[in-house]
């Protein structure tokens, strides 16, 4: 298990549940200060051939971050025989027009909103 937090969020990786989850408010000033969370994805990516991102605790993510979740499921797009599950919460705005925009970039995205 692979655990990033401060006092405002919390990234928690659980490869036995091939899974990694989001919580708090990520507000982080660019793309430096996303690099930890960026590393724990991209091992995430290279242990697993399915991965779900649960977002459904994630109340806040600034725009660094929505650029950051971008990069990341493109270079997931480029793994060949890769699923990725990313789950939210359709209570927390932000995330049903973000999200969405992911499956743009990686159409065989799984995204639930619930």
């Amino acid at each position: 298990m692979n655990i990033i937090e401060d006092e405002n969020y919390k990234v928690v990786y659980e490869p036995d549940q091939q899974s990694v989850i989001f919580s708090g408010i990520l507000r982080l000033g660019g793309m430096a200060e996303y690099a930890p969370i960026v590393e724990c994805l991209e091992q995430a990516v290279a242990e697993n051939t399915e991965l779900t991102l649960s977002l459904k605790a994630l109340e806040f993510l600034n725009s660094s971050g929505i650029a950051m979740l971008s990069k990341f499921v493109i270079s997931a797009r480029n793994k060949e025989d890769f699923e990725l599950n990313i789950v939210g919460s359709s209570d927390i705005t932000w995330q049903g027009k973000s999200l969405k925009n992911l499956q743009r970039l990686m159409p065989a995205l799984s995204l639930n909103l619930e």
